[in-house]
């Protein structure tokens, strides 16, 4: 897995085949239309992406765990999806003890810039998350969320709806 994560890491920048053919050998599912941009990081593959949903650079999933990330979702640069975790108890955690929870991305969601979404997390349909928010609970459909740790800013509606230029 690791060597054809590098092989795309590696490819040309107008080799889209090539990483898409990739992608496919290495993540459980990606959708028609889904595109991934270099660098890209995970770990074991037990990832979904659906339909028409872009992922830019440098891209971090630490998949110990599933994670499901829904069609035409938005992911920008530096966001980290991470399953892994430890527990709070000192003594496990001193003998190596890690485990994962899977995180759930549903569609249309738009993860802003340096976004951490936290092990264990589901991100409702149609949500917006702020850039730089750090995710450590669920946040549920159409709704704004922002900072650290993300919270709840209001629900996306009629203030937010504009017709997009033809």
């Amino acid at each position: 897995m690791q060597h054809l994560l590098a092989q795309f890491n590696r490819s040309a920048p107008a080799a889209w085949d090539e990483r898409d053919a990739l992608l496919r050998e290495m993540l459980r599912h990606v959708g028609a239309g889904a595109v991934v941009r270099p660098p890209f990081f995970c770990e074991y593959g037990a990832i979904s992406i659906g339909d028409g949903t872009f992922i830019n650079v440098d891209a971090v999933m630490l998949d110990v765990a599933p994670i499901a990330i829904g069609t035409a979702c938005q992911i920008a640069t530096r966001v980290q999806l991470l399953t892994a975790t430890h527990p709070i108890d000192p003594e496990p955690r001193r003998v190596g003890w890690e485990y994962g929870e899977p995180i759930t991305i549903a569609d249309n969601v738009w993860l802003g810039g340096g976004v951490i979404v936290c092990p264990g997390v589901t991100i409702g349909e149609d949500t917006v998350v702020g850039a730089g928010a750090v995710v450590t609970k669920n946040l549920p459909a159409g709704v704004v969320a922002a900072g650290v740790p993300a919270r709840v800013l209001r629900e996306i509606g009629e203030q937010d709806r504009v017709t997009p230029p033809r």
